[in-house]
């Protein structure tokens, strides 16, 4: 199995089960990597259906599905196997020292004070570089503070921009293949807010930085009076939003705009972005792509440059591979960090709101809005405080060359193309040789464990908040790519779901030794540039987890441990496809990753590309 060796199993005496030798008797340099080998049908079309009618046959669907996991050695995990550590329901974590050179934003104070305070420990704003002319522009995106100083110098205002914004996305919805980002989108009330955040700029009141910003939320998020359907055709009809999700609440507070709710691949329960209800939302760099999932609508609507940013939600790479695969930033807080009430995964695990940006600034300036945890999950998980990294001290860069980053080599070439894995790897030399930092080699045994903890986990959760409605006799109205999720979820039992916990907790006793030695820990986003849609997946959609293994290969720890972890655009392969480098941070460690993402950011900016489909707001 992926990442174990013989070293993590105890001796066996006849008949007797496996046994796993306990987790702190694991000789990790004894650990061998082997690639996994996740076998799976790639189906669309008739074949899919004609799938999904044998899984959910009352006769063959429990053999299929026993199959499928024996194939994955999942029955040898989960259930042949003693696992000597208690489970872990939720990440525990040991608790974390201060990070340096952080600022103290205070997760008790107003969301506009928290952002307030972030923008002052920002790199000062030079005005006449970013609006030098078209042919010296040394960036690809305009950020909040462009929006910001366009708005207060009077070269335009939120009602002349939200215009343009609204043609936008009439032009991508009417582009052949269509372009759909959106699910729910009414102009008359972008129309509004605009107006009223216009006038707000007239009476020099602004509310802040993020006033007048654009900003589009996943479907699964509730942002009122709009409504919540997870890209589902019938949610809404049982879901009523009554008022906006903890997240979105904090933001309205600072002035932002609300483009509507961005597409996604139905419930979150894949990664590609593949929706026949909506559209499949398409990838700005090859409209022939997808995008990846499941916040496929946000990343689709920041990398065509419709707005900075958006707010999705990450259980198994949801903001990640979605912001790798379209060249942009997706930033994922520490589990519980963020309030997700008013999410329709409110209750899982696994799964925060976190933002996609165009910017790893701008990504800090919106997390400093949103931060901020729920009472019981501040009893529970004891939160470190909410901090953003101090860019202007003088320390800075010798903070940044203490950096001691984490690299387990093989694991980080299991990539499709080598050239994924030296465009993150040439990103990494250099950061190093600017700053003088160091890649220390690391082990994480179990890494084959960890993705079977991970689907189990998050597919009980997802069958259990689903299970009501699939029983209620909505099942047939569910995509058949969802369909066939269910079915394999609904077939774990309380055993599989028990023993992953147990695995959790050996994982996350691997990381947390592994953040003994180094302070980040870097790897590919994702394992494969954005995959092709296959034309006959667009009306019935597609079951392909050999693709969605190769997308999640290296995401699965920041879920199922909670962990912070932070993609940033560092290249394009042959084809011009966009390469993401993923930083994976201690347990309430957001500020240093989005300092060592600046710095990455910043020394990767030329190797970037606008995509080809792209909507010049501020301009147009």
């Amino acid at each position: 199995m992926g990442g174990s060796s013989s070293t993590g199993w105890g001796k066996t005496k006849g008949s007797s089960p496996r046994a796993m030798t306990p987790v702190e008797e694991v000789d990790i340099s004894a650990v061998r990597y082997k690639p996994p080998t996740l076998q799976a049908p790639h189906l669309t079309g008739f074949s899919l259906r004609a799938f999904l009618w044998l899984m959910e046959s009352p006769l063959l669907g429990p053999l299929i599905t026993s199959v499928l996991k024996s194939q994955n050695n999942m029955p040898q995990m989960l259930q042949q196997t003693v696992i000597p550590e208690r489970p872990m329901y939720y990440p525990e974590y040991p608790p974390q020292d201060l990070e340096p050179g952080v600022v103290l934003v205070g997760e008790d104070r107003h969301p506009v004070e928290r952002v307030h305070e972030a923008l002052q420990y920002l790199p000062p704003y030079d005005p006449s570089v970013r609006w030098a002319t078209e042919e010296k522009l040394p960036f690809l995106y305009w950020k909040i503070r462009d929006f910001a100083h366009a708005y207060r110098s009077g070269i335009t205002t939120p009602s002349v921009v939200a215009e343009h914004v609204i043609a936008g996305v009439e032009e991508w919805n009417n582009k052949k293949p269509p372009m759909p980002m959106l699910i729910y989108f009414n102009a008359d009330d972008l129309r509004r807010q605009a107006e009223a955040s216009t006038k707000r700029f007239e009476q020099g009141n602004p509310m802040s930085i993020l006033d007048g910003i654009f900003v589009a939320i996943k479907d699964d998020i509730d942002c009122f009076p709009y409504p919540t359907k997870g890209a589902t055709t019938f949610f809404d009809q049982i879901h009523t939003v009554e008022k906006d999700a903890v997240c979105v609440a904090r933001l309205r507070k600072c002035g932002v705009i609300f483009i509507g709710k961005a597409n996604m691949h139905e419930l979150g329960l894949g990664v590609t972005g593949n929706n026949p209800n909506y559209g499949t939302a398409r990838n700005p760099h090859s409209v022939d792509r997808y995008t990846g999932g499941s916040s496929s609508g946000p990343a689709a609507l920041v990398s065509s440059g419709l707005c900075s940013v958006a707010i999705g939600t990450d259980g198994g790479g949801s903001v990640r591979i979605p912001s790798a695969l379209c060249g942009i930033v997706g930033f994922k807080t520490t589990y519980g960090r963020t309030d997700m009430t008013g999410v329709l995964c409110d209750a899982g695990t696994v799964e925060v709101a976190s933002p996609l940006a165009s910017s790893v600034e701008d990504a800090m300036l919106v997390y400093s809005a949103i931060a901020g945890s729920r009472p019981m999950d501040k009893l529970t998980l004891r939160p470190s405080p909410l901090c953003v990294p101090n860019l202007l001290s003088p320390d800075n860069n010798n903070i940044l060359g203490s950096v001691k980053i984490g690299k387990y080599t093989e694991w980080f070439h299991d990539v499709s193309d080598r050239e994924i894995s030296s465009t993150c790897e040439d990103a990494l030399k250099l950061l190093c040789s600017t700053f003088g930092c160091q890649i220390e080699e690391i082990i994480l045994p179990e890494l084959e464990e960890m993705r079977t903890a991970h689907v189990v986990s998050i597919g009980s959760e997802s069958f259990c908040d689903l299970n009501p409605h699939y029983k209620a006799g909505r099942r047939t109205e569910f995509t058949l790519d969802t369909r066939t999720s269910l079915a394999l979820f609904g077939s774990f039992s309380s055993t599989d779901y028990v023993a992953s916990q147990c695995i959790r907790r050996r994982i996350m006793h691997y990381h947390m030794e592994a953040f003994k030695k180094v302070d980040v820990i870097a790897t590919p986003t994702t394992g494969m540039t954005a995959p092709k849609i296959p034309p006959s997946a667009l009306k019935s959609g597609e079951s392909d987890y050999v693709v969605s293994a190769y997308l999640m290969r290296f995401i699965i720890a920041g879920n199922l441990l909670g962990l912070p972890a932070i993609t940033v655009p560092v290249g394009h392969d042959k084809q011009g496809l966009p390469i993401g480098l993923q930083l994976i941070g201690r347990p309430w460690g957001e500020a240093s990753l989005l300092r060592v993402a600046a710095a990455v950011e910043d020394l990767c900016l030329k190797k970037r590309n606008r995509p080809a489909a792209f909507y010049d707001i501020l301009k147009a």
